[in-house]
């Protein structure tokens, strides 16, 4: 069965069981989230390593003087060309100390086989491909999750982190405050199994309100799901919860660098317009 009626299926089961993004599907362009099979996991990761925190433009640059490195073919380098390249050349490119880092790692885990060929990787659920490419040093949930959607062509991917998903969920749904990520999780639930296709139009919900064409709310606004959070138990030398004065009477923890944890920011969506 050809891929195109796949989709249009997808699209008219969303349209039916969600109001709101009946509006969206209605409003914006066709859904043309196709997987881009090209390429291997290698260097789809070492993209996304180039693109971390800077503007698609400067990414380009970079990546276009580090495959000059290899030779006139513009083609992308292997591991192993990877990790016999001088470190000055590849910081010479573009590249940052820690970006380098995270190549060599990438490269590293690619010949260890804890990043799978693309053909082992058509055989692995979400779930598994998660876990394997995030050992990756400097690879998150979010950067695979866009290798999972974009150049897998997994249809049931949800990025609740994105911000541009959870920006276009708040506008297209109405919602004073931007939904907390474990919420919109629960709430979408119910797109499964094309959350994929969901995400896109969240996407594209944005780029509406930027042309004044976001369909008007409906109303009441949904009501997000109460989602509890982990009780936090403070235990003595005998592992024993402290309660009363005791717990009172126990000192806040010291804030130096030791004891702080640093919180990674909500990843802000970098897929180009064209694959959003």
């Amino acid at each position: 069965m050809s891929e195109l009626p796949a989709l249009a299926r997808a699209i008219e089961s969303l349209a039916s069981s969600d109001p709101v993004l009946a509006q969206l599907i209605a409003a914006a362009p066709r859904c043309d989230l196709k997987p881009l099979l090209s390429g291997s996991p290698f260097e789809h990761l070492a993209r996304a390593i180039a693109h971390q925190q800077l503007h698609g433009a400067a990414a380009a640059t970079i990546l276009r003087r580090f495959i000059a490195l290899y030779g006139p073919d513009d083609l992308f380098p292997t591991p192993q060309q990877l990790l016999a390249t001088p470190e000055r050349a590849i910081r010479g490119a573009g590249f940052s100390a820690s970006k380098l880092m995270a190549l060599r790692d990438l490269a590293d885990k690619s010949l260890s086989g804890v990043v799978p060929s693309m053909d082992e990787l058509a055989t692995l659920p979400d779930t598994a491909i998660i876990e394997r490419l995030t050992q990756v040093r400097g690879i998150g949930t979010w950067t695979v999750q866009m290798l999972l959607m974009f150049h897998l062509g997994r249809r049931d991917v949800l990025p609740i982190d994105d911000f541009g998903v959870r920006h276009g969920f708040r506008l297209a749904y109405g919602l004073r405050l931007m939904p907390k990520p474990k919420a919109l999780a629960k709430f979408g639930e119910r797109w499964a199994p094309h959350r994929s296709i969901a995400a896109w139009y969240l996407w594209r919900a944005v780029d509406l309100q930027r042309a004044a064409s976001l369909p008007p709310v409906l109303r009441p606004a949904p009501r997000m799901p109460r989602v509890g959070r982990a009780r936090r138990v403070l235990r003595n030398s005998g592992s024993k919860p402290l309660s009363g004065a005791a717990a009172c009477a126990t000192p806040p923890p010291r804030s130096d660098a030791r004891t702080q944890k640093y919180r990674r920011p909500a990843p802000r969506s970098r897929a180009p317009a064209s694959k959003k």
